[in-house]
Parts: structure tokens; C-alpha cells; sequence
């Protein structure tokens, strides 16, 4: 393996701890939802909005990041949203108040939305082009062990220091990453052909940007609402869907007619822009939909809290980070959609595990899925990233990480979003097929009425067929989740299929894949 120099080093060794801040701090709060509740005095529907807040404002900022920081110069941009992400966290942990708390984690979103993408880009212009798979390997690492270690972390520091303590950890944190980035990041070289890209003397295009937080912010609004609104039930939820349809049009027709585009939507005339973002949403569809469910399963299936539960995630993070360099130096030698296909595959093989779960299943049977999952994100992660960021130069690079992250973002709550609802309607199918065998007429309730005769004496209850009804009902209902979650696995396993598709017409990059013809799969 080449050796790192140092200056790459320390240029990895800041984005990665500036990345890890943001990734860390979106799914740390989610364990210390109850606790807030209860100390703030306000309902789930409320309180919901410490966490949809902060991702609203971050999806908002990650397609204009690469813009953001040509604007700005990347050095000072990059520090101060980092050291305002630090305040904002001493401010949220300081929050009196439910709506300071909101108003708080906001702006910490608004920081937040620029961390990852010019980490990332810092990563991949640190190592040279041949190295390119080892820098998406690094940021790889990061981004899947953030989520992972985020909710047993953010429930230890509950438990024993109280849900302030979350947002104070990132102080210090932040405060080293900001000394790191003050003594390492430069801005971008825009001397000869990349002067371009110099887009501080140009001016401002408004109505870009209003037609950007607009699509994103409406979108965003929706995906993470939905669900519990009742979809377009709400009125809310119409009006927000119909302004992200058009401020969705009027985005893209801005930006590729005027002169000075806030997001550069022209770099998708690449063909692994296209695809490649494809890819990147389908992985955050993977990614985040199974991080939201699994834990759900866990609780109401295994009994298991949030810190058993983050724990089940651990080998398989430990694996990912493990493969992401093997993957990384492997893009040397073979076709990027070999690898993708084995990451697929990985994926579909978990998918169907998690399909034949019960209502007997024990954390022992959760083990072996979660492990191939884990190895699966390096085989899908780093090449799509590989591919994608090397095949731009320059301030490009910036402006990409964006977009793709934006896809990452975006296919997450897209899988959330689609999949609750299907969850739901899957559920609630089971139930009504389940719940008409509880009949005092059915043989096997009436045997259990009379197993359960000396109990109902013990509680005072006078007809031993109600304690049975009451054990056949709880029983139902969690045999219909369990229903409900296996049909759920089988539709994202077809979903996921069609990845297949974009994986298709990825091309590899030659000064990558030496040896490997152009056509590759084809």
C-alpha cells in the first residue's frame, strides 16, 4: 500500500473528524426524543421537529455547498461553518426553551449541510487520482460508522448525563476541528483553466436560490412529514407537494438558462453523474430505511433498547470500515461494476434473510444480515464515489460531492418515507386476516381458555375465554408486525433490483482501471 504523506493525512484527518460531527449529530438526538419530550413539556408531534428541522436545513445547503465555497473562498467557509456548527450545538444544549431548541437546530443544519461535501472534496483532492479509491474508502468509513455509533452514544450520554450532553459533546469536538482546519485547508487553486469556476465577481443569482430552498425545502418537508400527516390527507402536505413540483421545474430551467447557476445541473451532461447519483439514492434508500426499521423490529419484536439495539449495528459497521480499503485499492485492477454487482448482491441476500424473520426470531438470527449489509455499503459505497468525483477536476469536484450527498440524503428519505407507508398498509393487511381466528368458536382459543382457567381466578376475572382473548390479541398484533415486516423486505429487495439498471451504464475510469476495457459489463 503507498504511503500517505503527511500533509494528505492531516487534510483526511480533519475532514473525517468534521465529517463525523455532522453525520454523528443526525442520528445521536433521535434516542434522546423521550427525554426531551418530558423535560420540555411538549407532544412526539412536536418535538419531532428537532429532528425534521435539522434535516430540512441540512438537504437545503448540500447541492449549493460547492457553489458556497467558491463564493466565499473554501478555507473561510469551511471554518466558519464548523465553528458556527459548534455554537449552535453549545446553543442547543443551552436551549430554555422548546422553539429556541427548533430555532437552534436549524442553523445547526444550516452548518451542517457543508461539512460533508467539502470534506469530502478535501479527501479527494488530498491523494492523487490514482488513489482516488482509497479517499472514498476514508470518507466511506466515516459515513458508515457515523450512523452506527450515533444512537448507543447518544443513549449512554442520556442515561447518565442528561440530553444536553449531546450537543455539549460536539464543543470541544468541533473546536479541534476547526484548529485543524485553520492549520491545513487552503482554497482552491483557480489559476489557468479552472478560472472558470471563479464565480466571486459574478452576481447573485436570487431567484435560483429561492427556487432551490423552495423544491429541497417543500420536498424535504413532505418526505419527512407525510407519513405521520396521513399523506394528502393534510393540507399541508398538498401544498407543500405542489410547491415542490414547481419549484422542482422552475430550479431546473433556472439554472440551465442563466449565466451564473447557484448549482452547476450542466455536470450531469457526464454520464457517471447521471447514474452514478442514481446509485448514490438507491444506497441511501438501502442505508437509511433499514437503520430506521431494524431498530423498530428490535423493540417491539426482541424487547431490545436503543443501546442493545446499536449494538447489533456494530459488527457490521467494523466490517465496512474493514472491506472500504480493500475495495478502495481493488478499483485498481477491476471494472467498478464488478464490485458494485457484489455489493447488490450482498444486499439482496440480507434483504431476504430479514424476509424470513418471526415472531421467534432472536438477536442471534439478526447477526449474520446485518453483517452482510455492512460488508455490502463498502462494495456499493466506495466505487460509486470512486467513479463519480473522479471523473471531475478542479472546484467540480466540490460542486459534485453536493449533489451526490443530496441523493444520498434525498434516497434516505425517500426509502423512509415510502417504506412507513407500505409498513403500515402491510400491517394493517395482516391484522384483518389475523384477527378473525380469535373466536370464542375456534377450538385452539377455547383450549387455551381452559390452560388459562387458574389465571383468570388469580386476577378476579370470571370468564377464563377473556384472558385468552387478551393473550390471542397481543399475539395477533405481533405477528401481524412481524407480517408487515417481512413484506416490507421483499418490496425493498424488488426495489433495490432496479439498481441494477444505472449500475449498467456506469463507465470506468481509465486512469483507475488500468487494464479493464472500456465496455466492461456490456
Amino acid at each position: 500500500m503507498t504511503r500517505i504523506p503527511r500533509a494528505a493525512l492531516l487534510i483526511i484527518v480533519t475532514a473525517g473528524l468534521a465529517s463525523l460531527l455532522e453525520i454523528v449529530d443526525t442520528s445521536i438526538v433521535n434516542v434522546a426524543v423521550p427525554t426531551m419530550m418530558g423535560n420540555l413539556g411538549v407532544t412526539l408531534d412536536e418535538i419531532s421537529w428537532v429532528v425534521t428541522g435539522y434535516i430540512i436545513a441540512n438537504v437545503i445547503v448540500l447541492p449549493m455547498s460547492g457553489w458556497l465555497s467558491l463564493r466565499f473562498g473554501r478555507r473561510f467557509y469551511y471554518i466558519s461553518c464548523i465553528l458556527l456548527f459548534t455554537a449552535s450545538s453549545a446553543a442547543c444544549g443551552l436551549a430554555p426553551n422548546f422553539l429556541s431548541l427548533v430555532a437552534f437546530r436549524v442553523i445547526q443544519g444550516l452548518a451542517g449541510g457543508a461539512l460533508l461535501p467539502t470534506s469530502q472534496a478535501l479527501m479527494q483532492e488530498a491523494l492523487p487520482r490514482e488513489q482516488a479509491g482509497m479517499a472514498s474508502a476514508l470518507y466511506g468509513m466515516v459515513v458508515i460508522v457515523g450512523p452506527t455509533i450515533g444512537p448507543p452514544l447518544g443513549g449512554w450520554l442520556t442515561d447518565h448525563y442528561g440530553w444536553r450532553s449531546i450537543f455539549d459533546i460536539n464543543i470541544p469536538l468541533g473546536v479541534l476541528a476547526a484548529l485543524l482546519a485553520f492549520a491545513n485547508v487552503k482554497n482552491h487553486d483557480l489559476d489557468g483553466a479552472d478560472a472558470r469556476h471563479d464565480v466571486r465577481g459574478n452576481p447573485v443569482d436570487f431567484p435560483g436560490l429561492a427556487l432551490l430552498v423552495l423544491a429541497v425545502g417543500t420536498l424535504q418537508f413532505v418526505l419527512e412529514r407525510g407519513q405521520a400527516d396521513d399523506w394528502f390527507a393534510s393540507g399541508a402536505i398538498r401544498v407543500c407537494a405542489s410547491l415542490a413540483v414547481l419549484g422542482t421545474a422552475g430550479f431546473i430551467w433556472r439554472e440551465l438558462t442563466t449565466d451564473h447557476p447557484v448549482v452547476a445541473l450542466r455536470l450531469f451532461r457526464v454520464p457517471n453523474m447521471r447514474y452514478g447519483a442514481m446509485m448514490m439514492g438507491a444506497v441511501g434508500f438501502i442505508l437509511y430505511g433499514l437503520i430506521f426499521f431494524i431498530p423498530i423490529f428490535c423493540s417491539v419484536t426482541l424487547g431490545l433498547d436503543a443501546t442493545q439495539t446499536g449494538a447489533l449495528f456494530i459488527p457490521g459497521a467494523l466490517l465496512s470500515g474493514a472491506f472500504m480499503p480493500v475495495v478502495g485499492a481493488q478499483l485498481r485492477r477491476r471494472d467498478p461494476r464488478q464490485l458494485l454487482l457484489v455489493g447488490v448482491a450482498m444486499v439482496l441476500v440480507c434483504l431476504v434473510m430479514f424476509a424470513h424473520s418471526s415472531a421467534q426470531t432472536g438477536t442471534d438470527d439478526m447477526f449474520v444480515p446485518l453483517l452482510v449489509r455492512g460488508g455490502a455499503m463498502a462494495f456499493l459505497f466506495v466505487p460509486i464515489n470512486t467513479v463519480v468525483l473522479g471523473s471531475f477536476t478542479g472546484p467540480e469536484v466540490g460542486q459534485v460531492a453536493g449533489m451526490i450527498n443530496l441523493f444520498r440524503q434525498l434516497g434516505g428519505s425517500v426509502g423512509i418515507a415510502v417504506l412507513s407507508t407500505l409498513f403500515t398498509a402491510a400491517r394493517r393487511r395482516a391484522y384483518g386476516q389475523l384477527i378473525g381466528y380469535v373466536s370464542a368458536l375456534n377450538p385452539a382459543l377455547r383450549a387455551g381458555a381452559a390452560a388459562t382457567h387458574p389465571l383468570a381466578l388469580q386476577v378476579g376475572l370470571a370468564t377464563p375465554m377473556r384472558v385468552a382473548a387478551e393473550f390471542a390479541f397481543l399475539r395477533v398484533r405481533r405477528q401481524a408486525f412481524v407480517l408487515g415486516f417481512d413484506h416490507m423486505m421483499w418490496v425493498i429487495a424488488l426495489i433495490f433490483t432496479l439498481a441494477l439498471i444505472p449500475l449498467y451504464f456506469l463507465r470506468p475510469l481509465p486512469f483507475l482501471a488500468r487494464g479493464v476495457p472500456q465496455e466492461g459489463l456490456h
